[in-house]
């Protein structure tokens, strides 16, 4: 008996509410493992009047005795993820005993960081809008083959990391940023080497193939959005991993034939963090509004979230790339008080109308709006999809009907028991 792996990734620009979802879907599967990104990425949860904020940890964690993996494709930074377990550690979870971490999985030193800063620096008016925390130089050394990985601590791990940590100021002293100081970072940096070295280093790879093997289930827990893709996002303004489905595959070692729902996340609006084209954000006191009510502001870094109506064309995309076979529809509540709900349901490229996701979405983009009549209704307190007012039974359906993909949860508020699994 072959076990069962799901993947649940966002479809917009990261933010879609992820991690609420993992921890809802996670009694299903025996195991939840994370296959990209960094600590760039918060997951925010909250129950029992508690909140709490993940940035490499899998959601899962939060689940009895699960096991949750980071995988191979995570980029890890020891000294956040040691004061992220501690904090865990200290609201009564046992990480160490549930909680294995890929050798595979490549290692973010204090000197990525300043590169980071340098490299967003040079850029002048062209900034990406990083958060600083080093992931992209170290997905640039990991693709370069020129990175420092978990496994290598347990090896004669000083000499390894003085001759990468030499390669990074030979770099930042060619391009002349020269003013930093790591001493107290990088002394918190080698403390959170010795913490990894008291979890599970695994194979991750041989690891989750004999689970499912043994007839076990898998959910993969993607970060970001699909339009952060570094292939299929809106390149440069992404990140530097494979957000889509198929980085489930790369970044865990799975075969693509193991893959078996892929869950789609959305907002029933969009946002988006930092800089890069945003088709449908809204300049307004209607964005403003969506971000107020919606507390749209970053997990990890407290940022302002831009706000805007949700936006078809890019979902048809991200459904498209990642074979989306369920749709999960986050902050539905969000959207309570607007007496109009407006869809982007195509573009204006140039004056000419098309429902494909272009190429660029930069320059001459104009979104086309269908209006749908708002359910000005409180539908926080429901539990049950007969409660909903009919204006929102009709944004389901109007959506559905464009997306042609069922939306099968429906979220309604923050906490995980304001979550409604349609029949």
């Amino acid at each position: 008996m072959t076990g069962k792996v799901d993947v649940l990734l966002g479809l917009q620009w990261g933010d879609e509410g992820k991690g609420k979802v993992v921890d809802v879907l996670t009694p299903k599967y025996d195991v939840v493992a994370r296959f990209q990104g960094g600590p760039n990425a918060g997951h925010t949860l909250e129950f029992n009047g508690e909140k709490y904020v993940l940035r490499s940890i899998p959601s899962g964690i939060f689940q009895g005795g699960k096991v949750n993996i980071i995988g191979n494709g995570v980029v890890l930074a020891p000294d956040l993820f040691m004061d992220e377990a501690k904090d865990l550690e200290k609201s009564g979870h046992d990480l160490k005993s549930r909680l294995h971490i890929s050798k595979k999985a490549h290692l973010i030193m204090p000197t990525h960081r300043v590169l980071d800063a340098a490299i967003e620096a040079s850029k002048g008016k062209n900034k990406v809008g990083t958060t600083g925390k080093g992931i992209g130089p170290t997905y640039s050394d990991k693709i370069a083959r020129t990175g420092l990985r978990v496994g290598d601590i347990l090896d004669n791990f000083q000499e390894k990391y003085a001759a990468h940590k030499a390669k990074h100021e030979e770099t930042l002293r060619a391009m002349g940023y020269t003013d930093y100081d790591i001493t107290e970072v990088e002394k918190k940096w080698l403390e959170g080497v010795e913490y990894l070295k008291q979890f599970q280093i695994v194979d991750s790879e041989h690891e989750v193939n004999k689970i499912l093997k043994s007839g076990k289930s898998i959910l993969c827990e993607g970060a970001q959005g699909t339009m952060l893709d570094v292939d299929f996002g809106s390149y440069p303004f992404v990140t530097s991993s494979n957000t889509i489905c198929a980085g489930a595959c790369t970044g865990l070692g799975l075969g693509p034939n193991k893959i078996g729902e892929v869950f789609g996340i959305m907002k029933a609006y969009c946002t988006r963090v930092g800089a890069g084209p945003f088709p449908t954000e809204l300049f307004d006191e209607t964005g403003q509004k969506m971000r107020d009510i919606g507390h749209e502001y970053g997990a990890v870094t407290g940022r302002e979230r831009r706000c805007g109506w949700i936006d078809l064309v890019a979902l048809r995309y991200s459904i498209m790339v990642n074979g989306v076979t369920q749709l999960i529809m986050m902050k539905s509540d969000v959207l309570d008080t607007f007496p109009t709900i407006k869809a982007c349901v195509a573009y204006k490229v140039n004056g000419v109308e098309t429902p494909d996701f272009p190429y660029d979405i930069e320059n001459g983009i104009e979104p086309v709006y269908k209006e749908l009549k708002g359910w000005q209704t409180d539908m926080t307190k429901y539990t049950s999809e007969d409660e909903f007012p009919q204006e929102f039974k009709d944004y389901i359906a109007f959506l559905e009907k464009e997306l042609e993909t069922p939306i099968k949860i429906v979220s309604i508020g923050p906490d995980r028991e304001q979550t409604i699994v349609r029949k």
